[in-house]
């Protein structure tokens, strides 16, 4: 039974981890607490290196991994100015092993869940279709939550693909990314959205309710524990109501 949550802020996202808390506080038994960067309270001296073998070079490549110079030097300026990194995919079950032995060993029982939500882009390989996958959680201990997963991986209504693809057949090159948010009708989450936060409460409470009742996900559209793969499905589970199916709201679904 998890006792005690602790959920990690991430001060270069536009996520309000404190309110995510008050939220979850306000639906669970367990005690919630707050803490700062997963990353700077659980340092460890070699993460940089731990990061840069956990780096994915090919979406089409199973091996992962990059550990020249240049790259550690990399990461080590990223752990300590998250605002510089961007545009890396990283394998999600790497870094949580690598998070979970910076943890310290009195806090690894399954009693106490930590929530990390990062600034970087997580990724699984699928067997079924050889290829990485962009993923906003990776549940376990610590669970981790990906803030650019949350607009990178549920894929974008139809229209943005096609827009894409009128751009690079006209210009011969991809679009800029505001410019197919900003000429495609549909609802979808973009970087720094301000519906950040209210989305992500749903995946946080998805981490907790896998460590406790060992259920992955729910397979009812529009319920908050929803594994939505398309971003009006996330639309649908995380920001609209009713915020749970019956089953769901009977566990959680106190105001």
């Amino acid at each position: 039974m998890v006792e005690r949550l602790i959920c990690y802020r991430s001060p270069s996202t536009t996520a309000a981890v404190d309110d995510i808390a008050a939220w979850l506080r306000a639906r669970l038994d367990a005690t919630v607490a707050v803490r700062d960067r997963f990353l700077d309270v659980h340092r460890t001296d070699d993460l940089a290196e731990r990061f840069a073998e956990a780096r994915v070079p090919s979406p089409y490549e199973r091996e992962t991994g990059n550990t020249m110079l240049g790259t550690i030097r990399y990461e080590e300026r990223a752990l300590e100015t998250p605002e510089r990194e961007g545009g890396v995919l990283y394998d999600g079950v790497q870094v949580q092993r690598a998070l979970n032995a910076a943890l310290p060993a009195d806090e690894r029982g399954l009693e106490t869940l930590h929530v990390a939500i990062l600034d970087r882009a997580i990724g699984t390989w699928g067997d079924h279709d050889g290829r990485w996958h962009k993923r906003v959680t990776v549940p376990g201990q610590p669970a981790l939550v990906s803030v650019p997963g949350l607009y990178e991986a549920p894929a974008k209504p139809e229209a943005y693909y096609t827009e894409k693809q009128r751009h690079a057949l006209r210009s011969g090159d991809a679009p800029p990314r505001e410019v197919l948010e900003n000429r495609v009708d549909g609802d979808f989450l973009v970087a720094d959205d301000p519906r950040t936060t209210e989305a992500l409460k749903g995946y946080v409470l998805q981490a907790f309710h896998y460590l406790e009742t060992g259920e992955a996900f729910c397979d009812r559209e529009g319920c908050r524990l929803f594994n939505a793969h398309r971003q009006p499905d996330l639309i649908d589970a995380q920001l609209r109501d009713p915020a749970f199916c019956a089953a769901h709201a009977d566990l959680y679904g106190r105001s």
